[in-house]
């Protein structure tokens, strides 16, 4: 049986999207999009293990503020920039917020902050998704810092166009906290006071009930991801191109 669990040396968050059941009975493919914490982390040897794998695109999701340390490295694939979030001093992250602290409990806040930020920003998540669906044969790397919340947003957008169930698509983002434990725990230390640590503590998690919580409430808003791309700006044929990416 083939694992979606990937070992890129460098990164800490790699699986392969394939071997999903679907609920017409059929299954995700293999190799065809794969959700990553940032790439610009691989050694020489985790990207020959990335090429190996067969990609020929990166997704990168993350703001053009992240990009300024990357390090100059010659590969062979396709990158494409589509920052899904407004930029840091954007003044829209002052009532993102705000919404997000109105969840009874932690993890219905985090489902009320994720869904914010993708209806705030529908068309950057639908234009993330149109990347995917326009990138070349290949397989199709999703990567924002972590690989947990941006990625996991946009990767839960892709499998459930291809008919993944929720409860699936959401166990697979509550994986990403475990895989992170190792650089997210020191962070949490770092922190200057207990409000901060709370704080970190919170963003370091990711309760698949989050994630269901996200597909549950634009599907109750829009009937279907495939109607609220739609809504987002895609067409026809695009949505039909990023179901494509997974399933024949």
């Amino acid at each position: 049986m083939r694992e979606r669990t990937l070992r890129w040396d460098g990164c800490l968050n790699v699986r392969d999207l394939g071997g999903h059941a679907t609920e017409d009975g059929g299954e995700t493919l293999w190799g065809r999009v794969i959700r990553a914490d940032s790439v610009d982390s691989l050694t020489d040897q985790g990207w020959e293990t990335l090429t190996t794998h067969g990609v020929t695109t990166v997704v990168d999701l993350r703001n053009y503020d992240e990009l300024a340390d990357d390090s100059s490295r010659h590969v062979e694939v396709d990158v494409v920039h589509v920052p899904v979030l407004a930029e840091p001093d954007d003044p829209a992250w002052v009532e993102i917020r705000a919404v997000g602290r109105t969840g009874e409990d932690e993890i219905e806040a985090k489902a009320t902050f994720y869904l914010e930020v993708v209806r705030r920003w529908s068309d950057k998540f639908a234009a993330a998704v149109a990347a995917s669906a326009a990138a070349r044969p290949g397989g199709v790397v999703i990567h924002c810092h972590s690989g947990k919340d941006r990625t996991g947003l946009v990767t839960a957008l892709l499998l459930r166009l291809a008919d993944v169930p929720t409860e699936a698509i959401a166990e697979d983002y509550s994986l990403s906290a475990g895989n992170l434990e190792s650089r997210l725990l020191p962070w949490v230390e770092e922190s200057a006071d207990d409000e901060e640590r709370a704080r970190r503590t919170r963003m370091a998690t990711s309760p698949a009930e989050a994630m269901s919580g996200v597909i549950e409430g634009l599907e109750a808003e829009h009937g279907s991801v495939a109607r609220f791309l739609r809504l987002a700006g895609l067409d026809e044929e695009t949505v039909t191109a990023a179901r494509a990416r997974l399933r024949e």
